[in-house]
């Protein structure tokens, strides 16, 4: 569990059966290697934990879910062994949701970008306001969707994930998210879109653990090799972040985003 709230937190509670894990970063909910290893480790951990039935993964405020892979820590990246070991972090989150036994409700109440996109994609059922609109803006910085890919691919089909993959710069809409198949719900207020969730918490806590188990078994079914498919991906991206076309477009965000404090 990491806490420290001016350089971003990881913190889980558990109530009744549900345990909500939430992380932060004070830009826009961003993911520097240091969270995503907390996050991580915190799934894995309330995943074995007997008194968790359920999990609800959010981040914190009211305005972006995440912005993805934090750009201030992208722009350190000096070579390929340590962008293989960054991007890594995505994929070991990614397949922490995916293994344990337990449901995993994703509460979406701002914008997706990149790995935030993942992480949507990742959860076993997303619930999210009319606000949450989702753009991969990897291939613009001359990256790539590589690591989260086959989670996105996974939730909303090759068509679907190669049109936001290549348009890099344009968001879509929460009801084209949903539609597709990303969000499960949508609605018009965080307040609406809480009270769903915990409805829907409070009903999977009366719910066999081992049913849920199976369940989810059989819908992450076709994915057992996904812990060596997702680090093929992260040494992709590992070595395509330190080109130097790549370097130069990363700074260039990353110095927009701190100069207007808005997610890119």
């Amino acid at each position: 569990m990491i806490q420290d709230f001016h350089n971003g937190h990881v913190v889980s509670e558990t109530h009744k059966g549900i345990t909500t894990i939430e992380f932060f970063h004070p830009q826009s909910n961003s993911l520097p290697r240091r969270l995503l290893e907390g996050l991580a480790h915190e799934i894995h951990a309330v995943g074995s934990d007997d008194d968790t039935r359920v999990i609800v993964l959010r981040s914190a405020g009211d305005k972006a879910f995440c912005a993805g892979a934090a750009f201030g820590e992208l722009s350190t990246i000096e070579n390929e062994r340590k962008g293989f070991e960054f991007f890594r972090g995505f994929a070991d989150v990614i397949n922490a949701l995916r293994v344990i036994p337990k449901l995993v409700i994703g509460r979406i109440q701002g914008k997706c970008v990149g790995g935030g996109v993942g992480l949507a994609a990742a959860v076993d059922y997303a619930i999210a306001v009319d606000a949450a609109e989702i753009r991969l803006s990897e291939l613009s910085l001359g990256i790539g969707p590589f690591v989260i890919g086959p989670a996105v691919e996974r939730k909303i089909g090759l068509s679907a994930f190669s049109q936001i993959a290549i348009d890099a710069t344009m968001w879509r809409g929460a009801d084209w998210a949903r539609r597709k198949g990303l969000y499960a719900e949508l609605h018009d207020s965080i307040e609406g879109m809480d009270e769903s969730i915990s409805r829907l918490a409070n009903q999977l806590v009366h719910t066999s653990p081992k049913a849920m188990a199976e369940l989810k078994r059989v819908l992450w079914r076709g994915t057992e090799h996904w812990d060596e498919l997702l680090y093929q991906r992260a040494e992709i991206s590992g070595k395509l972040v330190v080109g130097d076309d790549t370097k130069a477009a990363i700074e260039k965000i990353r110095t927009k985003v701190v100069r207007e404090g808005k997610i890119m």
